[in-house]
């Protein structure tokens, strides 16, 4: 296995569900297959591909243990095994409706309102998981220390490998990467219009979780393992 490869614990749903089908047609990327799909009826096919290039490497999700290499001595099976075991003690989190919001330069879906459940299953998969997770490299370090961050976003960075993890945590599906003004006002109204028409996708109920693995730097992530949250409620 090569040790460029990283893996991440995401919120992806299931393949079947409207939620799933309006993020991946909105990023032109089908997580689970791997490989392109069509977009949202009405894009600029010219224009679209260049506003969804970064969140398209991720495939539609939402975050909850952020990508890492696995640390020697630990290998795929090693961490699908244990994520297997923390799912089925996780019950599932009915988090309310999905609404489609700017954040910051880029635009996602984020719950309508805050869901204290949500968050702690958050932390408790950074918590879980972060024992497979190798040392920042140079280069993922400097590449992470952007501008702005306060000293508790560096202390996380150094402590969990990222630094929007606890406190600092914000569910959200990224639907676009980072756009200027006029760009961002155009698609975010293009975005809410078709989700609107989707009236199924605005439900959110994290009932499962993946294992997503990204092969060598550039490629994008594929779904590698998902296992349903049956906990008790």
């Amino acid at each position: 296995m090569s040790s460029a490869a990283r893996y991440a614990i995401y919120y992806v749903p299931a393949a079947e569900r409207a939620l799933y089908r309006f993020g991946a047609a909105a990023i032109g990327y089908d997580a689970y297959h791997g490989a392109d799909c069509p977009y949202l009826d009405g894009v600029d096919v010219a224009a679209w591909p260049v506003l969804v290039r970064e969140p398209r490497v991720y495939g539609f999700h939402a975050t909850m243990k952020p990508p890492m290499r696995l640390k020697d001595g630990f290998n795929e099976d090693d961490l699908i095994g244990a994520f297997a075991s923390f799912a089925a003690q996780q019950a599932p989190v009915a988090a309310g409706r999905l609404v489609v919001r700017e954040i910051g330069s880029f635009i996602a879906l984020v719950p309508e309102a805050p869901c204290e459940p949500l968050n702690k299953l958050a932390g408790d998969c950074v918590r879980a998981f972060d024992r497979f997770r190798a040392a920042m490299t140079e280069q993922e370090l400097s590449r992470r220390l952007t501008p702005g961050l306060s000293d508790r976003h560096i202390e996380h960075l150094y402590r969990w490998g990222y630094p929007y993890v606890f406190d600092d945590f914000r569910f959200h599906m990224t639907l676009t990467g980072s756009l200027p003004v006029q760009k961002r006002t155009s698609a975010l109204k293009f975005l809410c219009a078709k989700f609107d028409q989707m009236p199924d996708a605005a439900t959110l109920d994290v009932d499962r979780l993946v294992v997503s693995r990204q092969p060598d730097s550039g490629a994008p992530f594929q779904v590698l393992h998902a296992a349903p949250l049956s906990g008790a409620r």
